[in-house]
């Protein structure tokens, strides 16, 4: 059976949500590097705020150290400054052609803040999907009013938003579950 356009427009939006929350939640580090850390972080380049991973090639190739070789060595500097600004909690150091980024090992109380703002990152997620399935179903009632559909096909529509929205909420949480996983067990 083919899905109603409501409820496929309902599923793009909750794909974008899960999206952003799993791009939030690799920002947070474990205590080991991963150039997702870094990588969307917003350098002032020639006076254009631009993500770092086009400004540069960003690899681990230690558990616990980012390296950092911009494609234009003049813009080492400026992210040096950014990686400071970020306040990721990263030892940074610059030698004017690369820039490295140690990754300190968390402590247990670090670690509990992290699992909070991973928490906090996963229910705004849900509650952006919330959002939509909420919109949704005012789109559905206004076309239920002017008669577009009836009350049955309504019914259904909302049925299948609603189970849409179920799953892709066990998803987060899912990707909370690693996280957490992730944050507590390193």
């Amino acid at each position: 059976m083919r899905k109603h356009p409501l409820v496929r427009e309902a599923e793009e939006k909750f794909v974008k949500s899960l999206s952003v929350c799993a791009e939030e939640l690799g920002t947070l580090h474990t205590g080991r590097a991963t150039p997702a850390l870094v990588e969307n972080l917003k350098v002032n380049y020639y006076g254009t705020p631009t993500p770092l991973k086009q400004l540069a090639v960003i690899s681990a190739p230690q558990p616990n150290l980012l390296v950092i070789k911009p494609y234009d060595p003049a813009s080492s500097g400026e992210i040096h400054k950014t990686l400071l600004k970020a306040e990721l909690g990263l030892g940074v150091q610059s030698d004017g052609k690369l820039v490295r980024a140690s990754v300190p090992s968390l402590s247990e109380e670090r670690r509990k803040k992290l699992v909070m703002r991973a928490r906090k990152i996963a229910e705004e997620a849900k509650v952006a999907m919330r959002n939509v399935r909420r919109d949704a179903n005012k789109t559905i009632e206004t076309a239920k009013k002017d008669g577009e559909i009836g009350e049955d096909e309504a019914f259904r529509i909302k049925d299948a938003v609603q189970d849409s929205l179920k799953e892709y909420e066990e998803k987060v949480d899912e990707l909370l579950r690693k996280k957490e996983d992730d944050l507590m067990n390193v």
